[in-house]
């Protein structure tokens, strides 16, 4: 069991922090923690506050992920996704919304808005190498294997 620490930030008591929404959930979500309606245009891309911070150990990663519903149906996805938090950062979490849907959507204070994944990030170590074992893939790249 992880324990990962949420502060709530100055002026968001009522923006819940992050929570599964039903028992097998993998993702918490995350509230739009907008002072006003915000809309984003077709084609257009914010970046939308939680109105948290968080402290994880450093064996975690957060990964945020768009949330089905709000892709499906308006076209709304997180730009960068999988965006990655690093356990060390300890500003405001926030979203990078965009809209690739055909009408302009409001994100309203409070709408659940993208979701959180927390994993494991194995210790790696780096190591330069003159000789890379062969495969049978080799450097066949994009579309190499046949899809």
């Amino acid at each position: 069991m992880y324990h990962v620490q949420f502060k709530r930030l100055s002026g968001n008591e009522d923006i819940a922090i992050p929570q599964k929404m039903s028992e097998w959930a993998a993702g918490f979500d995350l509230q739009a923690a907008v002072g006003e309606s915000i809309v984003l245009a077709p084609g257009e891309r914010k970046l939308i506050p939680t109105g948290f911070a968080m402290a994880m150990p450093g064996e975690l990663e957060a990964q945020i992920r768009p949330r089905s519903g709000l892709a499906y149906k308006h076209g709304i996805t997180c730009l960068n996704a999988p965006g990655t938090i690093d356990a060390d950062y300890r500003g405001e979490v926030k979203v990078l919304l965009v809209n690739l849907g055909q009408e302009p959507f409001t994100i309203t204070r409070g709408e659940r808005i993208a979701q959180m994944v927390f994993q494991l990030v194995p210790a790696v170590t780096i190591v330069e190498a003159d000789e890379l074992p062969d495969t049978v893939r080799g450097a066949g790249g994009f579309g190499h294997t046949g899809v």
